[in-house]
């Protein structure tokens, strides 16, 4: 805590009836701060002054002042004793002959208060007057912090103009102030600091009212560009999850409808044709052509067996198996790490291959690579990348897609958490533009959001990708086409995608030795549903589909309908126990739903 604050407030809470107006702030001011407050009306600035001052009392937290301290507060409302002068409030009752010999307070006196009569009780002047008697008291106080809420108010522009000199010669002589006015001019004239007070907190400015204007708009702009961001990453999620897998189809229908409403002008998550095209130009026709590899283990182990297989240009392919099928080790062979025990592996010349391996090691802390600041770490690769759509992002906007901002930047690589230096290992393929993409396992640690970004970074990115995963999301979500390594040493085609593997494995397992064996699983196995189950199912089905999709409109209307008695607590209060009912109930439904989508889905 600086040693010169007048006054902190630290982790300071404040709510009136069920509203709260500030929450868990913690700022503070010092001598020669002048801090003009902002924000719409009833947002709390006046109980922030308040709570500031001494006049509040926080319901959590502390505020501390200096105990040498001395403020001045000029309030909006305030009454007058019955037989107060003007002389008595801002002279002490000094006659004229002394207190104009003051030259601390003779201009101040013959500016604000030319048209008043010092001898005037102040009971009989007009509530503007007042205003000005009681602000010209403050500023021949003496105080070491200034609290003016509306200081401008019942002034005309000239004593505007003067006063906001004379305030900065007081701010010249270490007097901090806190202001609260509408006059943006006046506020961009004596401010060095702007604190905009909203949503029961309070953002800190540098400046005065134009530096926090244009402050705010880029700020409102970067919230704009990243929250339109997120919201095309989430409504071409939707899209996808609508248009992309087969599977998906088995959606309750009021769910479908709902979806295909909010998608209707979402384009498909990446132009395929486009990409193709842009990624023959880069790579010309041959990427990898593998004739009739054979690929096996020094333990006697045949992964590959007499395997040809062409990729081409822009193809994305999701390649999927049981763990030991050899998925990793195929990347290695495309890559060039490993060589074929017979066959031959074909690479195209332009390739660029950059490979996403399991493993993060490079960026250890013993390795130089851990050792550099994640920034540098970035920039030393590339200080610019071009991305698929042609336009150019610098390191640091990359980085933050990523989730690295603020200290994580200066951060060393080495110190990095496992999740992050995974971000950063994929970040710095990106960066280095490759024509050609071989990730293994790339969603190993990374949140739901970081995947997000990748996978919009991926619809644009222009190249051949192989992806190897166990996260059939992600697959379905960036791949065109699924393949399989089987364990057999084949590598085969799967149209119906991660679904058709699952089933031939299952079909695999029933046709196993194992299973014609005496006393086998299959002699003991439970009984599939008969036909008269399976119709009773479906009759189920589309019951539960429609009381599923009634429960959501009676649903909707109760929210309506909470929306328009927001004021009213008694009201709300029974609607949300009403609304709390029928969520209960959907949730029954589409347990029932599901139970027999699987009954039907399982025979």
């Amino acid at each position: 805590m600086a040693a010169t604050n007048l006054v902190n407030a630290e982790h300071v809470s404040k709510t009136f009836g069920t509203r709260i107006l500030l929450d868990d702030l913690s700022l503070g001011l010092s001598r020669g701060d002048v801090i003009g407050v902002v924000g719409r009306n009833g947002d709390g600035k006046s109980t922030l002054l308040g709570l500031l001052t001494g006049s509040v009392e926080p319901d959590t937290g502390t505020v501390t002042r200096t105990g040498s301290v001395s403020i001045g507060v000029l309030a909006q409302a305030g009454q007058p004793g019955p037989n107060q002068t003007v002389r008595d409030i801002v002279v002490g009752g000094q006659p004229d002959h002394v207190w104009a010999s003051d030259p601390q307070a003779r201009p101040i006196v013959e500016q604000m208060l030319a048209d008043i009569d010092l001898d005037s009780l102040m009971v009989d002047l007009s509530g503007g007057e007042r205003r000005r008697v009681m602000l010209v008291a403050l500023m021949l106080a003496g105080h070491d912090l200034l609290v003016l809420d509306e200081p401008t108010n019942h002034l005309d522009v000239e004593a505007v103009s003067w006063l906001a000199e004379h305030l900065k010669h007081l701010q010249s002589r270490g007097v901090a102030m806190l202001i609260v006015s509408h006059d943006r001019w006046f506020l961009d004239e004596v401010c060095n600091h702007i604190w905009e007070v909203h949503d029961a907190t309070v953002d800190a400015y540098d400046g005065g009212y134009a530096a926090y204007t244009l402050a705010r708009a880029e700020r409102s702009r970067q919230a704009a560009s990243n929250e339109g961001r997120r919201q095309n990453l989430v409504r071409k999620e939707l899209a996808w999850l609508r248009r992309g897998a087969p599977a998906r189809s088995s959606k309750p229908k009021f769910r479908i409808e709902a979806a295909n409403a909010l998608i209707a002008d979402v384009p498909d998550p990446r132009d395929k044709l486009e990409l193709a095209r842009f990624s023959a130009t880069r790579l010309g026709k041959d990427v990898f052509d593998l004739k009739d590899v054979t690929l096996t283990l020094p333990d006697g182990r045949t992964l590959l067996n007499h395997l040809t297989w062409s990729i081409g240009p822009g193809e994305r392919i999701g390649l999927v198996g049981v763990n030991g099928a050899g998925k990793s080790t195929l990347l290695n062979l495309l890559d060039d790490r490993l060589s074929p025990t017979s066959g031959r592996v074909k690479r195209g010349k332009t390739l660029r291959i950059a490979h996403l391996t399991q493993e993060v090691h490079e960026l250890d802390p013993g390795t130089e690579a851990g050792r550099e600041r994640v920034l540098e770490s970035v920039q030393r690769l590339r200080q610019e990348t071009m991305l698929a759509t042609g336009q150019e992002a610098s390191a640091t906007n990359l980085l933050e897609d990523f989730g690295f901002t603020g200290q994580r930047l200066v951060t060393r690589v080495g110190d990095l958490s496992g999740g992050e230096r995974r971000r950063l290992q994929l970040l710095r393929l990106l960066i280095e533009e490759p024509n050609v993409l071989l990730l293994d396992e790339p969603t190993n640690d990374l949140d739901i959001d970081t995947l997000r970004v990748v996978e919009d970074y991926l619809d644009g990115w222009a190249g051949t990708l192989i992806v190897v995963s166990h996260d059939r999301y992600f697959l379905e979500r960036v791949c065109d086409v699924t393949y399989a390594l089987m364990g057999d040493g084949s590598c085969v085609l799967l149209p119906g995608g991660v679904d058709q593997y699952l089933a031939a494995r299952r079909e695999r397992r029933v046709d196993s030795p194992k299973s014609q064996r005496v006393g086998s699983a299959a002699e003991t196995a439970t009984p599939g549903p008969s036909s008269a189950e399976l119709r009773q199912a479906r009759k189920d089905l589309a019951r539960l589909e429609g009381q599923m999709s009634k429960t959501q409109r009676d649903l909707d209307q109760i929210h309506q309908q909470m929306a328009e008695v927001a004021t009213d607590f008694q009201a709300l209060n029974d609607l949300q126990t009403q609304a709390g009912g029928l969520e209960d109930r959907l949730a029954e439904l589409e347990d029932a739903w599901l139970s027999a989508g699987e009954l039907i889905e399982g025979a």
